[in-house]
């Protein structure tokens, strides 16, 4: 884990090359994130769409107040635009947050509705009860399009030691039901900026931290995954404009999620 800054800006030019002119075997790949309220999800969704506008960007509505409340209601599916025009060949699936309480944030069934495609988009999660097979919005009949090609949890490298158990054992769940579907799991770490006083004077020392590479540990040892499939990134937040050292994270992170899953649906429609 030893890169330097001349890396990083070759790098990131070379992977938002490629991802631009990125054709999937499928249609449009579809791509989940999950995690525990107020962790990035949103904030990731804008951060991935303002690199690859080269533009700021808010299609994905964030809430700045940690409340502890999820601020992502409903299931909104996000297809990103291209600089120039058009849109990319793969979308972001963003739901409500996962919360300790058993009534509160998403119900983990739900989660488990969306991978297997039955949710249509629009739908306004509960947090006391998952929907319901009369619903408007339960799709009976899913497409391999609306199903779910990656899993990607959101995790806050600041505060991954004390989360709650809880929202945990929620997710290794909705995990091993991804499992057994054969769906591809990555973990995008944010806020490492905030977990370590190194890379919040320069990110781009974050494969240098010892404390990071502490925390992409437990991330591993919490949920399971594999230490290559942890991503420590910083979305965009108070800055105004592009920094090379945040793009180049994300762009990493993307560019390995949308290679997974289009491996995933690959090997479906062998």
């Amino acid at each position: 884990m030893v890169r330097n800054g001349s890396i990083f800006n070759r790098e990131r030019d070379e992977i938002y090359n490629h991802l631009h002119f990125f054709t999937p075997s499928f249609e449009v790949l579809r791509i989940l994130l999950h995690g525990p309220t107020g962790a990035g999800k949103s904030c990731f969704i804008n951060s991935v769409q303002r690199i690859l506008l080269g533009r700021n960007s808010i299609g994905a509505l964030e809430q700045t107040a940690r409340t502890g409340a999820s601020f992502t209601l409903t299931i909104k599916t996000h297809r990103l635009k291209k600089s120039g025009g058009g849109r990319y060949p793969f979308v972001f699936c963003d739901i409500m947050g996962l919360e300790p309480e058993d009534a509160g944030g998403i119900q983990t069934d739900d989660i488990i509705s969306v991978l297997e495609g039955r949710i249509s988009d629009g739908y306004t999660f509960n947090p006391l009860a998952p929907i319901t097979l009369d619903s408007p919005k339960y799709n009976r009949d899913p497409h391999p399009c609306h199903k779910v090609h990656c899993l990607v949890s959101i995790l806050p490298a600041d505060s991954i030691s004390r989360m709650s158990d809880k929202v945990i054992d929620k997710m290794k769940r909705i995990r091993q039901k991804a499992a057994r579907m054969g769906i591809p799991q990555v973990i995008i770490m944010t806020k490492v900026d905030e977990a370590c006083e190194l890379v919040n004077r320069d990110l781009s020392r974050v494969y240098h931290s010892k404390k990071i590479k502490e925390k992409v540990q437990v991330c591993s040892d919490k949920l399971g995954i594999p230490l290559n499939c942890i991503y420590p990134v910083k979305n965009y937040h108070a800055e105004i404009t592009q920094d090379p050292n945040v793009d180049v994270l994300i762009l990493m992170a993307l560019r390995d999620i949308l290679n997974f899953a289009n491996d995933y649906v690959e090997d479906l429609f062998e």
